[in-house]
């Protein structure tokens, strides 16, 4: 072991510990410290170990507040982990930065290449350069793409590349990503967080931004979203929806780039051409960048049990209606046997070398290959020629080091012998390592772990251009086979570091005088349907809470569950599947999930503030499930989630913008809650009701102190529906919220056909009337039914009209 030259901060460098063989970020072959990292490192070394600790945990809550998180693989959409970052960033120069761009620029152009033949001549596979049973054997080229020219005429716009250091300090290429790159977004929440951590004027006066980039890249979209004659049409993201493990990825990139969000079931195709499904109806769609795998795109002519692509899609590509980022098919590019013919091909075609080498591949389909192959098995990695994973992402199907890692096989010769047109050896090279602070109980340190690169280039009229830094992946111990976020990796921000301060680039270069309000877009109608359908979920819990501590605290009265007020709450809410029993129901921890679920469907539509407060509060009733008991401890229970389930609907109602998306999300509150108080004043204001029942409604409607002020009497059923039904300017009676449901319908799209109202409204305008006229004698339990069901049917209008 070689210890690197002394520093500043012998007490946290003590341990760093150069590997023979392996290069370092951080010091030289020399032991030297490399100039890029000098100024960070000493001014980090002047800090505390207590300043560390604060600065560290100010990246991690911005990261908590922010909502950044990582899914585990799972069929739960909800399994969730804190974002795993490694405080210390990985710091290149620009100039460095600079040569490794020219080669993969270079490497996205033969890309683009060996794509346009793929499915277009075929040359290379009718030359000899590319093996025509290793490109028709792979799930990843898709016949149905060949002959279809694609949209702008390049198939790839945004691609990134895995790129690591090998021992002699050269760069070389892990893996190409083309079919759905990800990792851009989470490089932006990476920046956020270690500015956090960093915020002194150096470093980050000499870190080249990243917001450059995403306005270079958004600007290409836009260019390529007009159909024919320069017609509107909209650019979008098509994601797999929130079981996709970089879901939260797909929606933070949508609210940056203030573009729609989309999943397969927001599309539909007529005629050839895309559209959109929205409140307004069908809109045209222009460009898609595209973050699921092609094969599931398009189940009619592609993966047949596909649920979350769109049958069709691949019509409107072929009618070039259509713009892909990137095009169909582009996964073929990702398989780890490409690598093996990119050199010789890039000569081919380019007629130049590779300006960065890949990592050494070769095919066993060859026999000169695969003897190779099994002479140097040692040295090797071996696995699937069809893999579109980096060779460090291995499987239980991989040999390493000439030993298999899973299941157990013939020797290795055999398997060759026997599947070596499915196989491909690749060199085990050795990453560089990289600082990492790691935890110890007698306190942190750095010390070096493996790390790669990310790269992310996208197409603009000028050519390539290229992100600077911002994502590195870092192994949780020496063992570069811990890379990835899945088996306890972490993920590093990476600084491009300039001599001098950088220009600070933003999102959109706005030139004077030039300012335009922007509309508030088009909403589709799943985001409305979910919209709509939190807004009911949230009142409803709301009105479960409240109905289960007015219970509990009728138990801690008397201690009587056979009082006839508790037999009547505990009927009422059992007709609802609530289970008073539990001082928790399990019934309501369902309600909370179920407006959980909606508000994670539209991610891109709802704040971060009030995912997190929705989110605290299902962990809180969570816990409560264990520790509360019957009575007095329950009503405290329920009022703690009763604070929290408020709040958040002050927070989400005070702050959303008043457009389409908050009209849906009202509409739903307010049918819940004109609902919830027929049903209850049709039970507790019924005149066989026990005694003390007008007392629960009121209580349970929140509006005891307002009796009290209005009518400055004891309760009585015509006082109580006269409040809770008939009270045009209390938030709790039914007539307010039939008013509220008037003017949000009066707001929507297409409210009235043909210069009348349309029947959403004419359905409401006989209700409000009705209310607005009658006595609380009126106000039966016969004609409480009656408009529930009346109710029923306005749901229905909305759903028909806006929501399919």
């Amino acid at each position: 072991m070689t210890r690197p030259a002394k520093t500043s901060a012998p007490d946290l460098f003590s341990d760093y510990r150069l590997t023979p063989g392996v290069a370092d970020e951080l010091f030289d072959a020399q032991g030297r410290m490399r100039p890029v990292w000098r100024r960070f490192v000493d001014r980090f070394a002047r800090l505390s170990p207590e300043e560390i600790t604060a600065r560290f945990e100010r990246g991690n809550q911005y990261l908590r507040d922010a909502g950044v998180f990582f899914r585990q693989y799972s069929n739960d959409p909800l399994t969730e982990r804190e974002w795993p970052l490694s405080h210390i960033p990985v710091i290149l120069h620009e100039e460095e930065w600079e040569t490794i761009c020219a080669g993969l620029a270079q490497r996205a152009d033969l890309l683009e290449a060996v794509m346009a033949d793929l499915y277009g001549p075929g040359r290379l596979v009718s030359e000899g350069h590319l093996p025509a049973e290793l490109v028709a054997g792979s799930k990843q080229w898709l016949r149905p793409m060949v002959g279809v020219p694609p949209r702008g005429g390049h198939y790839l716009h945004l691609v990134a590349f895995e790129i690591g250091r090998s021992p002699d300090g050269s760069w070389f290429v892990l893996g190409d990503r083309t079919q759905a790159p990800s990792g851009a977004g989470f490089a932006l929440e990476n920046r956020m967080a270690t500015g956090r951590i960093f915020p002194e004027r150096f470093p980050r006066a000499h870190i080249h931004r990243l917001a450059g980039f995403f306005g270079a890249f958004r600007s290409a979209m836009q260019r390529l979203a007009p159909g024919p004659g320069g017609r509107e049409r909209t650019a979008a993201i098509l994601t797999p929806g929130p079981s996709n493990d970089t879901y939260y990825e797909h929606t933070y990139i949508a609210r940056y780039l203030g573009m729609m969000l989309l999943e397969g079931e927001d599309l539909l195709v007529e005629d050839g051409q895309a559209m959109v499904r929205t409140i307004e109806g069908p809109q045209p769609l222009g460009v898609l960048w595209r973050r699921i795998d092609a094969a599931f795109a398009d189940p009619l002519e592609l993966e047949e049990r596909s649920q979350i692509g769109t049958p069709g899609l691949m019509e409107a590509v072929r009618q070039g209606n259509l713009a892909l980022v990137n095009a169909l098919g582009s996964g073929v590019l990702e398989i780890r046997a490409m690598m093996a013919f990119l050199p010789r091909i890039a000569e081919v075609l380019t007629g130049a070398p590779l300006q960065l080498p890949n990592i050494a591949t070769w095919w066993c389909g060859g026999g000169n290959e695969r003897g190779y192959v099994r002479d140097n098995a040692a040295q090797m990695m071996i696995g699937s020629a069809y893999a579109v994973d980096l060779p460090f992402d291995l499987g239980a199907t991989t040999a390493l080091g000439g030993t298999f890692r899973g299941a157990a096989r013939p020797s290795i010769a055999e398997w060759l012998e026997a599947e070596g047109q499915q196989l491909v050896g690749q060199e085990a090279v050795t990453l560089s390592t990289t600082p990492a602070w790691v935890d110890h109980p007698e306190g942190g340190r750095i010390e070096p772990r493996p790390m790669t690169v990310r790269v992310f280039a996208a197409r603009t009229p000028s050519g390539w251009r290229f992100m600077k830094g911002g994502y590195a992946r870092i192994g949780r111990s020496g063992d570069a086979t811990a890379l990835a976020m899945q088996r306890g990796g972490s993920v590093a921000d990476v600084w491009v570091v300039s001599d001098r301060p950088v220009p600070q680039e933003t999102l959109i270069a706005q030139e004077p005088g030039q300012f335009h309000r922007a509309p508030p877009g088009i909403l589709p109608a799943r985001a409305a349907d979910n919209l709509f359908w939190l807004g009911r979920y949230v009142e409803r819990t709301e009105d479960a809470i409240r109905l289960v501590r007015a219970y509990h605290l009728r138990l801690a009265a008397t201690d009587n569950p056979e009082d006839a007020r508790l037999k009547t709450l505990r009927g009422f809410l059992d007709g609802y599947g609530i289970d008073v029993t539990e001082p928790v129901p399990a019934a309501l921890i369902d309600r909370i999930e179920a407006a959980r679920i909606c508000a994670s469907k539209i991610r891109d539509r709802f704040s971060t503030d009030g995912w997190a407060a929705l989110n605290d509060m299902a962990k809180t009733a969570r816990r409560m499930t264990t520790t509360a008991r019957e009575g007095d401890d329950a009503a405290r229970a329920m009022s703690v989630l009763l604070r929290k389930i408020t709040g958040f609907s002050g927070l989400v109602h005070e702050n959303m913008y008043r457009f389409s998306g908050w009209r849906f999300l009202s509409l739903g509150r307010a049918l819940e809650r004109a609902d919830a108080l027929s049903a209850l004043l049709g039970t507790f204001a019924d005149p066989e009701a026990p005694q003390g029942s007008l007392d629960i409604a009121v209580e349970v409607a929140d509006s005891v102190i307002t009796h009290q002020r209005r009518y400055q009497v004891e309760t009585s059923r015509d006082t109580v529906v006269d409040l809770l039904a008939l009270d045009g300017d209390n938030p709790r009676a039914i007539l307010f919220q039939v008013k509220s449901l008037r003017r949000l319908a009066a707001d929507l799209p297409h409210a009235r056909e043909n210069g009348r109202l349309a029947a959403l409204s004419r359905a409401v305008v006989p209700i409000e009337s009705l209310l607005s006229v009658a006595t609380p004698e009126e106000i039966n339990t016969d004609a409480l039914e009656v408009l529930r069901g009346e109710l029923a049917q306005i749901s229905d209008l909305i759903g028909t009209a806006y929501l399919r």
